[in-house]
C-alpha cells in the first residue's frame, strides 16, 4: 500500500451525505469522516447546524464544539424545505454511498427523500437513520433527545448517589452511543453491499443504543427480580474499587478487587493482615464487607499525597489513576506518546486542540484533516461538481435563498 493511499484513510472514496443536526447524526458523520470518507454536510443556509452556536463559552464568538463535530466535513448550505433544495439533494444522493439523517421520523418522506424513492434511483444507497425511538412503534413520532433515550434505556436511573435523584453522566452519552451504533451499522451494511450490490436502512434508536450497553440489567431482573439501583462511585459487590481521598483534597481511583491484585495492594499498604482477614480473604467476602474495606483504604490514602500514592501503586502493580480533567490530559505523557490530543490549524482560533481519531489502525489510520468548516464553505464546489449546477444556476439559487 502506498503512503498516499494509507494517508487517505480506510474509507477513502466513500461519499456520505450528512443531513442531521446537533450530535446524534453529526457524530456518526464525524466518525466516518475521521477515517477518510468524503462527508458532505447539508445545513440550513441561514443558520447552519445549532452546534455552531452551542457551548458553555464562545471564544471569539464561535462555539468550541463545532471544530470537533464538524471536522473533516464539507459544508453545503441547502434549504431542504424547498422543492429546489429537495431536487438538489436527490442529485447529490444519486452519486453517494451513504445518507446520515436524524430528523424526526417522517421528515425525509415529507420532503420526497424516503429511502424507497432514493434507493430506486440509487440501489446501492445506505441510509443511517438516527432517532429517539426508532422509525416504527407507538413512540416513533415523539420528540426524543439524548436525555430521553438515556432515561428510557435505563442509564439515568442507575447513575448517581443512592440518596439523591438520578444524575447526568456529564456528556451527551445517549446521542454519542446512537451515533456510534449508526456508524457501526454503516460499516456492516457496506460489507453486505460488497457481497450483494444492495444498500439498506440502518435504524438506530437512542433508547436502544443506551439499552445495548446496560450489561445484565434486564436479565438479572428477569432471573432474580433484582432491580439495579444507584450506587454512586462503587460497584456493589466488587471491592475494593472506588475513589479514595488523598492529602490536599485530591482523589485517587483504585481497582484492587482481584485476589492477586488485592494482595499487592495490601503489600503497598503495609497491611498483609488484610489478606488473611476472614472478611476480606476472598472476592465474595470483600464484596460483602465493602464499606468496611473502603474505610480502611480511605484512612490509608487520606494521609498521603496523590503523586506519591500513584508512584507506589504503579510500583506494586495495582491499577490506580488520578481523576483526569482537560489540563491533566494535555500534560500527561501517555496522551502525548500516543498523540491522543492533536492540534489543527483554524482560521479564527489559529490553532485548536482536540481529541484525535480512534481507534488507531496500523496501516490506514484516520486523521483530522481540517476543523469544522464555515457555513456553506463548500456549497459552490460541491453543487458544481456533484449536482451539475452552473455559476448562473448557483446565483439564481442564492437569490431565492435555497443555498
Amino acid at each position: 500500500m502506498s503512503e498516499t493511499e494509507a494517508a487517505r484513510g480506510p474509507l477513502a472514496g466513500l461519499v456520505v451525505i450528512e443531513m442531521g443536526t446537533l450530535i446524534a447524526g453529526p457524530f456518526c458523520g464525524q466518525i466516518l469522516g475521521d477515517f477518510g470518507a468524503e462527508v458532505i454536510k447539508i445545513e440550513d443556509p441561514r443558520k447552519g447546524d445549532p452546534m455552531r452556536q452551542w457551548g458553555r463559552s464562545l471564544p471569539k464568538g464561535l462555539s468550541p464544539w463545532w471544530p470537533v463535530i464538524g471536522r473533516n466535513k464539507k459544508s453545503v448550505g441547502l434549504d431542504l424545505r424547498t422543492p429546489e433544495g429537495q431536487e438538489i439533494a436527490r442529485a447529490l444522493i444519486a452519486g453517494a454511498d451513504v445518507v446520515v439523517e436524524n430528523f424526526r421520523p417522517g421528515a425525509m418522506e415529507k420532503w420526497g427523500l424516503s429511502y424507497e424513492a432514493l434507493s430506486a434511483q440509487n440501489p446501492r444507497l445506505i441510509m443511517a437513520r438516527v432517532s429517539g425511538f426508532g422509525q416504527t412503534g407507538p413512540y416513533a413520532q415523539r420528540a426524543g433527545y439524548g436525555l430521553i433515550g438515556e432515561a428510557m434505556g435505563g442509564l439515568r436511573y442507575v447513575t448517581g448517589e443512592p440518596d439523591r435523584p438520578p444524575a447526568r453522566v456529564g456528556i451527551s452519552i445517549g446521542d454519542s452511543l446512537a451515533a456510534m451504533h449508526a456508524a457501526m451499522g454503516v460499516l456492516m451494511a457496506l460489507h453486505h453491499r460488497d457481497r450483494t450490490g444492495r444498500g439498506q436502512v440502518i435504524d438506530a434508536a437512542l433508547y436502544e443504543s443506551v439499552l445495548a450497553v446496560m450489561e445484565n440489567l434486564v436479565t438479572e431482573y428477569d432471573l432474580t427480580g433484582y432491580v439495579r439501583e444507584r450506587s454512586g462511585s462503587v460497584l456493589p459487590g466488587i471491592a475494593p474499587s472506588n475513589a479514595y481521598p488523598c492529602a490536599g483534597g485530591e482523589l485517587i481511583l483504585i481497582g484492587g478487587n482481584g485476589d492477586t491484585v488485592f494482595a499487592r495492594l495490601t503489600e503497598a499498604m503495609g497491611r498483609p493482615d488484610l489478606r488473611t482477614d476472614p472478611r476480606f480473604a476472598d472476592h465474595a467476602g470483600r464484596g460483602k464487607h465493602q464499606a468496611e474495606l473502603d474505610a480502611i483504604i480511605a484512612e490509608w490514602t487520606g494521609g498521603q499525597a496523590l503523586p506519591d500514592l500513584l508512584a507506589l501503586l504503579e510500583e506494586k502493580g495495582v491499577p490506580a489513576s488520578r481523576m483526569f480533567r482537560a489540563p491533566d490530559m494535555l500534560e500527561d505523557p501517555q496522551y502525548r506518546a500516543r498523540e491522543a490530543i492533536v492540534e489543527t490549524p483554524h482560521p479564527v482560533f489559529g490553532q485548536v486542540k482536540m481529541q484525535n481519531v480512534f481507534p488507531k489502525l496500523s496501516d490506514t489510520p484516520g486523521r483530522v484533516r481540517w476543523p469544522g468548516p464555515e457555513l456553506g464553505q463548500h456549497t459552490d464546489e460541491v453543487l458544481a461538481e456533484r449536482a451539475g449546477c452552473t455559476a448562473e444556476r448557483l446565483a439564481e439559487l442564492r437569490r431565492k435563498g435555497v443555498v
